[in-house]
């Protein structure tokens, strides 16, 4: 087997299947930009964009390095949701490469966030350090508190990104980008939440503390239906109550995903085999219900 460092081999850690998720948070908060102000400027929007995704490899390829580090990708019940992408576990010449990998695009976030401190001044620094720190600190440190462990991905995806995004766009923070952040704060922190389902055992024996090991998988599960009612419940109570328009209610489309998942999650929480493609319509509801409320509101605000 050779020994030299291809492109796939810097390419697989980053997990580039789910480096979808960035780009609908992303379009989710400047929909609430454009209903909000009726412009997008497109350089910020895709100077956004760029710092989204690179956080988001960051996190992905420091969890793998860390995770082939101490062992526990080796050990785990791999799935196309979890057990990351096995590449350092079979070309491990390419550790030194994927760590240099994480820095580097953790590095253009933080450059990102400087850009647009200056140019719309310190209120985006707080969001910008927590992002960066949560980055660094998932895998290592948060993955061993449940709550953190269960909100973090929540707050990266959607308060973060959501509200980020509309204050870049527009210059200040809204209710209507907060409100509209909780769709992917709940959606994603579930997302991490059932993809820990097969991970138990192997998560365990390294000293990681999240919900379905210190609960179980069957408890968990009621957390998840709980947070998938949450996603929708937060949706229909920003629009009744006049913070968000009609049209993000597209966002409920997605309804056909969240009931057999959550059907799903409960009656299999402890069969992965069966759970899986639970998991997959997981992934759907992930990417396709920030999607179509951000497609809603750019038509209200056309409509407007």
């Amino acid at each position: 087997m050779s020994d030299k460092l291809t492109l796939g081999d810097i390419l697989s850690p980053m997990r580039p299947p789910f480096l979808l998720l960035p780009p609908v948070c992303v379009a989710l908060g400047a929909g609430v930009a454009y209903w909000r102000s009726g412009q997008i400027h497109w350089g910020y929007f895709l100077l956004a964009l760029l710092g989204a995704l690179t956080a988001h490899i960051s996190v992905n390829v420091f969890n793998e390095y860390y995770d082939y580090r101490s062992g526990l990708d080796a050990a785990t019940q791999k799935t196309p949701f979890s057990g990351g992408s096995g590449t350092l576990q079979a070309h491990p010449y390419a550790a030194r490469a994927a760590l240099a990998t994480a820095v580097v695009a953790l590095l253009v976030t933080a450059l990102v966030g400087i850009f647009f401190w200056q140019v719309r001044g310190w209120p985006i620094v707080p969001l910008g350090v927590i992002g960066l720190l949560l980055v660094y600190v998932y895998t290592n440190w948060i993955t061993r508190n449940w709550l953190l462990c269960l909100i973090a991905p929540g707050l990266g995806f959607g308060t973060l990104t959501v509200m980020g995004t509309d204050f870049v766009l527009t210059g200040s923070y809204s209710w209507q980008a907060g409100l509209a952040s909780l769709v992917p704060f709940f959606l994603v922190s579930n997302l991490l939440l059932l993809n820990q389902f097969p991970d138990v055992e192997a998560d365990r024996r390294i000293g990681r503390r999240h919900l379905p090991i210190l609960i179980g998988r069957r408890a968990s599960s009621l957390v998840y239906i709980g947070f998938v009612a949450l996603t929708y419940l937060s949706l229909v109570v920003s629009v009744a109550l006049g913070y968000l328009p009609l049209w993000s209610l597209l966002g409920l489309l997605t309804l056909i995903f969240a009931i057999p998942a959550a059907k799903g999650a409960w009656q299999h929480a402890d069969d992965i085999g069966k759970l899986l493609p639970h998991m997959g319509q997981n992934a759907m509801l992930n990417l396709l219900t920030p999607l179509l409320s951000a497609i809603g509101l750019f038509v209200a605000g056309l409509l407007a």
